[in-house]
């Protein structure tokens, strides 16, 4: 006891301990990054969108392996450098007794190494534990992954320490070889910072008895009162100018590698690109504190205040535009006025005819009356695109290709409807006698390959930062932007079957070869719905009560509305982008309308797109009663209609804050539920045909205990995540669950009904 009560003191006086503290108590927000990253791999943030995968499985050219890791390794590398580096920049002057020693940067970095060295810890014992679990990997593909990251994390530390080794000073040589003062002299902010750190140089110094030197042993502080105060500091200043050279230089290489986004090669993991995001952030706080000094957060307050003023004024807003329309003609008016003029008798009757064209071609392939068939499809990222186009292979599959041939319409959202319409071109391509299986499993391992890499450092890289480069689409100039890299990959996880304009459809449409699509984005600034289709589709209003003069108008026709602004020549994958909004990391797009409109995820309004299906069934109520024997809603969702009630739990004061609105948005797909339900419950009274619903859902079973309890990430969530990037498990899990008993009773169904 008297022992320990003896080590106490010389552990809590520790260089690293005393360094630790001065962090929580002046950086904090320098702790705040390890603190997120230690929530993202340790899945406390971000796994239900499945963040923590992003790390734990970095992919690096559709691959994970050496270099995938090693890439993570050399940026974790960084990001703990710029940490050092800030942390350096900031606090060094309060340990004046570091500027006495050899090579004083690296001692300091050995002993702030504190949290760096429990995140290394952590992030390989949850990457061991991932891969075990998630991914089937053996134990020499562990080693390989590890050897990885070690490799690329000692690359990065050593090209640091070259550096520093040669341009970093120590007391002696400085007193040697003297500063160039020219430079300091021409820098006044930083001349004025330099009296206050000689200040504190002299008087608030933190104590410290004990340092760890660069063997790793452990010293005591010498005396150093003999040491001029003033010669100390300017040691600390040389160190840090040749240090924010350094963040400079990382900073111009982002900047370079923005031009070449492109290039596989260059796309580097999601998780990497996250670490150089954080890298930024902490060099340009360390910049800040170098130049200002204790003003530095106000500064930034006011350079952040100034940048979104001037954004807010529209000096750096980014406009994401749809490839195809023509954003130089006049802007649209986006009024009441304009909305009221769209719902015109004729025009809907118009588009109504042209329709029924579709559907008399559909119903000359059948001898009696078939079953009318609506696809609706959730969204709900990479997750819903696999579960969709699975669902619909299988389904087409055991059916004998009577679901698709029954199809008329295809509603839905996000990345369901993705799948959707990649089945449904694959189907088209068959049925044109091209060589395409729309079976076959190499389109499921294609559409749930990861694309979320290019997206991000298209943000950081690009977005951010560079954003200049063009490219050319139906004769019109675009930036290869964030929207454009999403398109791009897109296009290249579905062979380049979508990359057409959306009226290509149309003939096939309306032969009755292949069902409607109509796509119904949101519109960011009054929640009503863009109808997007290879047609125009006005009669989606259909149901606007005119005696009523402040009936709400639900959406607008695209082809319609922006007909002059070459709306027949829109990008079909543009489409798809639109209704697939994913926020912060595919873009709102913005329309060519004054005031501007900005379109969001169709999700928003209908996630399920049981809705649309229903408006779509009401314009058609005559026809389809007298030409059909019955509709049938096909509703493959990517999460459970019926869940378990959750049990109400004790709340923390923090709950009750955010219950109203955490309770609306954990609700949210049951809000749209109960509104289908009565939606197509109605349709009962106007409809004289028989309704029949199939819900095709996914609904992933528990995994076997013991690895829910070796599996961190995954605790007792069986379930896939809501995002760009998938495991290997998960992957099997979502194919799989299609022979769900569950689902195996509503496929019997609808095979049933297409008899």
């Amino acid at each position: 006891m008297r022992k320990l009560y003896l080590l106490l003191p010389k552990i809590i006086y520790s260089f690293p301990v005393q360094l630790f503290l001065n962090n929580i108590r002046r950086n904090i927000m320098l702790v705040v990054c390890w603190i997120i990253l230690f929530a993202m791999i340790t899945g406390n943030f971000g796994k239900y969108l499945g963040i923590p995968y992003l790390f734990l499985d970095p992919e690096y050219v559709n691959h994970v392996g050496f270099t995938s890791f090693m890439i993570m390794g050399l940026l974790t590398a960084g990001f703990s450098m710029a940490f050092h580096i800030t942390c350096y920049i900031s606090d060094g002057h309060r340990f004046s007794f570091v500027g006495t020693l050899p090579r004083p940067f690296r001692k300091f970095v050995i002993n702030n190494s504190l949290l760096p060295i429990i995140f290394l810890v952590t992030y390989l014992y949850e990457v061991i534990a991932f891969q075990i679990n998630n991914e089937n990997s053996t134990a020499g593909e562990l080693v390989l992954y590890i050897l990885g990251f070690v490799f690329g994390y000692l690359l990065m530390t050593i090209l640091f320490s070259l550096y520093f080794r040669f341009t970093n000073k120590d007391i002696f040589k400085y007193m040697v070889c003297r500063i160039d003062e020219k430079i300091k002299q021409n820098v006044q902010v930083t001349r004025a910072s330099a009296l206050k750190k000689l200040d504190i140089a002299r008087k608030r110094q933190v104590r410290v008895d004990y340092y760890i030197d660069s063997k790793l042993r452990v010293n005591k502080v010498e005396d150093t009162s003999f040491y001029d105060k003033a010669t100390i500091l300017q040691v600390f200043d040389q160190n840090h100018f040749n240090l924010v050279i350094i963040e400079l230089l990382i900073f111009t290489i982002v900047l370079l590698l923005g031009i070449f986004k492109d290039l596989p090669a260059f796309q580097l993991p999601a998780a990497a690109s996250f670490m150089i995001f954080l890298t930024i952030f902490v060099m340009m706080f360390g910049a800040f504190t170098y130049w200002f000094g204790e003003w530095s957060a106000t500064m930034g307050l006011v350079v952040f205040l100034g940048i979104n003023y001037l954004v807010g004024e529209d000096y750096f807003t980014k406009k994401y535009e749809a490839f195809g329309l023509d954003y130089q003609e006049a802007p649209a008016p986006y009024t009441v006025e304009a909305l009221k003029s769209q719902v015109d008798s004729a025009a809907m009757e118009q588009d109504r005819q042209a329709t029924l064209v579709q559907l008399n071609n559909w119903r000359k392939k059948f001898s009696e009356k078939p079953k009318m068939v609506f696809l609706c499809v959730s969204g709900g990222g990479k997750r819903a695109a696999l579960w969709a186009l699975n669902s619909l292979q299988y389904s087409d599959s055991v059916t004998h290709g009577k679901l698709m041939e029954n199809s008329v319409l295809i509603t839905g959202a996000s990345g369901g409807l993705i799948g959707a319409s990649y089945f449904r071109e694959l189907k088209l391509r068959k049925m044109l006698g091209e060589p395409v299986n729309p079976y076959s499993s190499i389109h499921r391992n294609k559409i749930s390959t990861d694309n979320l890499n290019p997206l991000i450092f298209s943000l950081l890289a690009n977005d951010l930062f560079v954003g200049f480069t063009k490219f050319q689409y139906a004769g019109i100039n675009y930036e290869r932007d964030r929207a454009y890299t999403f398109e791009d990959q897109l296009n290249r996880i579905t062979f380049g079957y979508l990359d057409k304009p959306i009226t290509d459809y149309a003939r096939f449409e309306k032969q009755g070869m292949i069902p409607l699509a109509i796509l119904t984005p949101t519109v960011v600034n009054d929640g009503r719905k863009i109808y997007i289709a290879s047609r125009p589709v006005s009669f989606m209003n259909y149901e606007i009560n005119r005696s009523y003069a402040s009936s709400k108008i639900s959406g607008l026709d695209f082809q319609r509305f922006f007909l002059d602004h070459g709306a027949a020549q829109l990008r079909f994958l543009s489409a798809l982008r639109m209704s697939a909004t994913f926020p912060y990391i595919t873009p709102n797009t913005s329309l060519p309308t004054e005031p501007r409109i900005q379109i969001m995820d169709a999700g928003i309004s209908d996630n399920f797109g049981l809705s649309d299906a229903v408006r779509f069934l009401y314009a058609f109520k005559d026809w389809v009663a007298e030409n059909t024997s019955g509709v049938v809603f096909v509703s493959i969702r990517d999460s459970p209609k019926l869940r378990d009630i959750s049990p109400a739990t004790g709340s923390t004061i923090v709950d009750d804050i955010t219950q109203p609105i955490s309770s609306v948005y954990n609700n949210f797909e049951n809000f749209q539920d109960i509104n289908s339900d009565l939606l197509i419950g109605e349709a009962h009274s106007w409809l004289s045909a028989p309704i029949f619903r199939i819900d095709i859902q996914y609904q992933a079973e528990n995994y076997v205990p013991i690895l829910q309890k070796m599996d961190s990430i995954r605790q007792n969530n069986a379930r896939a995540s809501l995002s760009w990037r998938l495991t290997t498990r998960e992957k099997e899990g979502v194919i799989n669950n299609v022979n769900s008993e569950r689902n195996q009773q509503e496929i019997k169904k609808l095979i049933e009904l297409l008899q």
